[in-house]
């Protein structure tokens, strides 16, 4: 299977990757939901919303500083590594992910789609302006804005809000003409990531998921490989070097 999944992949023009969780969760970092979320007695669903902000800045912040310092403690992993040697070794290569933890940045991916957005940023509440916050801790919690003094917030996507059009069209585009598409570490449950594969497969392409278990995709996928991405991706990238 693996050398299949290398000629196809060696003929393919437009290739695309979708990425969940499960690539980071090898780098250490918990998903920050369910029982590995938990955080004084609170959900991510219950801090990562709209109306948690505006009622108690200063806790959802609490809860994002101890977020960024786990991350920023974490490095790549041999996946994330793989991800970035490939986007050098194909001109049309596009990595879209689910993640916030900007891991696949560090691993030298420059061509990334971040559908939640990044942990890293911070956006004016007032002026909408976004700018790279790295501070490890945050000097100042809640921060606010240097430029008018309003709150600023996490630039990622909470429960109940819609994720950017633009970035979503982007994402949508490059999986509806793409050649073959690799889906790594992902539930392919939260939409609209979700569909994402449905509409490469809708206009012929091959996926290729990679995953710890099965998931509701993994019947209509051409290739299912069975595993940590950390390790099947190595494996795939020899092969297709060699």
């Amino acid at each position: 299977m693996l050398e299949e999944i290398i000629r196809n992949l060696k003929n393919s023009k437009k290739i695309v990757v979708l990425t969940g969780s499960g690539v980071s969760a090898e780098s250490g970092i918990p998903t920050f939901r369910g029982k590995d979320g938990l955080w004084k007695r609170f959900r991510a669903e219950e801090l990562a919303t709209p109306h948690a902000f505006s009622r108690d800045p200063k806790l959802v912040w609490e809860w994002y500083n101890w977020r960024r310092e786990i991350i920023a403690s974490k490095e790549p992993n041999p996946a994330h590594k793989v991800l970035a040697s490939w986007e050098e070794r194909f001109p049309e290569f596009y990595l879209i992910t689910q993640n916030i933890d900007g891991l696949h940045q560090k691993a030298g991916s420059k061509k990334v789609i971040e559908l939640h957005g990044n942990i890293w940023e911070v956006k004016c509440t007032k002026e909408g302006i976004i700018s790279e916050n790295r501070e490890v801790p945050l000097k100042e919690i809640p921060p606010k804005c240097s430029s008018c003094g309003a709150l600023l917030r996490p630039n990622v996507v909470w429960f109940g809000e819609s994720l950017d059009q633009a970035t979503l069209n982007r994402a949508i585009d490059l999986s509806t003409n793409c050649d073959i598409m690799f889906v790594i570490g992902t539930s392919v449950i939260v939409q609209p990531a979700a569909s994402l594969p449905y509409f490469a497969l809708k206009e012929g392409a091959s996926v290729v998921e990679i995953n710890i278990e099965e998931t509701l995709l993994t019947p209509h996928v051409n290739y299912f490989l069975k595993g940590k991405a950390g390790e099947i991706l190595p494996e795939l990238n020899k092969k297709l070097i060699s």
